[in-house]
């Protein structure tokens, strides 16, 4: 097994116990959650042919050894409840997880508290007390707090939800607007949206849905929040309807879920299983079996942070497995990202992953038992798991696997990465074998190291169709992706709409509108360079004090 050298330092930094080397990891991490599949689990680990989630590779087979990376925590309209919250958040933040709320019951600003004199702050108020308890506790010591934070559309402070971003301030949340079916009953028919009081359903007003639309779509193109949520289509396809509606998801969008679940995620490199220039699905299939009976044995051995958590996540035991490497896949197979034939490969991918893992599900409930909660569920048949598949986003994931994250296509060929508050330069690797050296008398690397890019350069078009790269692709190919993938996820699927910077507010309410046109649960869109620090910058030519 080898590593990038960018993969070790994040390693260094984040992952490795003090002694550690990435061997030791995979074996400290198999040897705590395996059992009898301890040679299975190291095996797809130390070959990267999939990865478990942060907080597992972190916490496994220590003394917390919380495993989970994805949590949602319900938020009532009381002073107790909402720093209940905020304590049981700082429990998860602390070891290396990430948060969801819904802040739609909460009741909006001026409102009556307890009949008095007082009145009320509203959600946005509350949010800012959550965003500074984050601030002051770092996950598992090594990475910040991560939160959602959503609002329902009728709620009378969604103007003041959405715009909430734009003054720099909630720096640990990303947010979405929450939108149902009765939203976008008045939206097709040009008829006010009531905005009601959560506390005693009183409408305080009503605001023109287009307007909601616009504004929602105006503050993503200056800054990436919010996104959307499409409420009516996440609880349209609950796997377990009994057990009541999904109001919250975690930090990315890819789980949507109950008060107090969590969900285990992991990701299969598909970048590892191109042989021959087509998919080696038995190959694929082995290892989807041994992910999903990982996934599932994590539930078993982990140290769950509250009661609650632990409750509720054993009544489901929902698990995530998804993908990571689909671009570099894609590349492999000659196959441009911006093409039909993408999309065919990504869907009959996705199905296959789906199909396999809920086998595995199946046999696991035969043998072991069903999920208590299967009698709240749709299934008919035993079932291990309430829900198998989930796209992350693999942030540090693909950088560890050395590949492209998740569904997602390549950002840039050569980029800058925060790594820890400093800049890393990285340059793709892989398509450097792709390339010549010169062509028309310019050195390739040394452009692609500039721009991150090979589309100025007098190459083949069909090389440079196969190595566009995120804002060189059309937006509604991203959506249209997410669409394609999401038709085979049981929870929902992290991706990001990366847009040209000339991009305007119409093009983000297009994409808004055909990611909810072609089912998507959710969608996130972000303008290049519509925020100050962002993550990863295009080209990587920076200065030697950097390096």
């Amino acid at each position: 097994m080898q590593v990038s050298e960018t993969a070790s330092r994040l390693l260094a930094e984040r992952y490795l116990l003090r002694g550690e080397e990435t061997g030791d990891l995979f074996r400290r991490v198999a040897h705590a959650v395996g059992g009898e599949r301890e040679a299975d689990f190291l095996y797809i680990m130390k070959n990267l042919l999939f990865l478990p989630n942060s907080p597992t590779l972190m916490n496994a087979g220590t003394p917390g050894g919380q495993l989970s990376a994805c949590f949602v925590l319900p938020i009532r309209d009381s002073l107790e409840n909402i720093f209940t919250a905020i304590s049981h958040m700082a429990a998860i933040h602390k070891t290396g997880g990430g948060t969801g709320f819904s802040f739609s019951h909460l009741r909006p600003k001026g409102d009556l508290v307890n009949d008095i004199a007082g009145v009320a702050s509203g959600p946005v108020s509350f949010m800012r007390v959550f965003d500074e308890a984050t601030e002051a506790v770092k996950q598992g010591g090594r990475r910040r707090g991560a939160n959602m934070g959503i609002l329902a559309g009728s709620h009378p402070d969604i103007r003041e939800f959405i715009t909430s971003k734009l003054d720099g301030r909630l720096r640990n949340f990303n947010i979405s607007v929450g939108f149902n079916a009765g939203y976008f009953q008045c939206l097709e028919q040009d008829k006010p949206y009531k905005l009601v009081n959560p506390r005693n359903g009183e409408v305080w007003g009503t605001i023109d849905p287009h307007e909601l639309w616009h504004l929602t779509a105006s503050a993503a193109w200056a800054g990436g929040d919010p996104g959307m949520l499409f409420l009516d289509e996440i609880n349209l396809k609950n796997t377990v309807p009994g057990l009541g509606c999904i109001e919250s998801t975690n930090p990315c969008g890819e789980v949507p879920l109950l008060p107090y679940e969590s969900c285990n995620l992991g990701s299969i490199n598909l970048a590892q299983f191109i042989h021959r220039d087509d998919l080696d699905r038995d190959r694929l299939r082995k290892v989807i079996r041994i992910s999903t009976c990982f996934l599932d044995r994590i539930i078993d051995v982990n140290h769950f942070p509250i009661p609650e958590i632990r409750e509720a996540t054993l009544k489901t035991r929902k698990i995530g497995l998804g993908v990571m490497g689909l671009a570099e896949a894609l590349i492999q197979l000659g196959i441009p990202y911006e093409s039909r034939e993408a999309l065919e490969f990504a869907d009959q991918t996705m199905e296959f992953i789906q199909q396999e893992a809920a086998k595995k599900s199946h046999e696991l409930g035969e043998w072991n038992g069903s999920f208590p909660a299967i009698g709240e569920s749709i299934f008919t048949e035993e079932m291990r798991n309430a829900t198998v598949t989930s796209i992350a986003p693999t942030g540090s994931l693909h950088i560890i696997a050395n590949t492209s994250s998740g569904i997602e296509p390549l950002f840039s060929l050569a980029y800058i990465r925060m790594i820890s508050g400093r800049p890393v330069r990285c340059v793709n690797e892989f398509v450097r074998n792709l390339l010549p050296q010169h062509t028309g008398g310019v050195d390739v690397m040394d452009h692609i190291k500039k721009t991150g890019s090979v589309q100025d350069l007098p190459l083949p078009e069909d090389l440079r169709d196969l190595l566009k790269t995120a804002c060189e692709i059309s937006p509604g190919q991203h959506v249209r992706m997410q669409a394609a993938i999401q038709r085979h996820v049981d929870n929902a699927v992290s991706k990001t709409v990366n847009m040209r910077e000339d991009s305007t507010i119409d093009d983000m309410c297009e994409v808004f509108r055909l990611a909810r046109a072609l089912g998507c649960k959710g969608i996130a869109v972000y303008r290049y360079n519509s925020r100050e620090n962002q993550v990863l910058t295009h080209g990587c030519k920076i200065c030697r004090a950097a390096e």
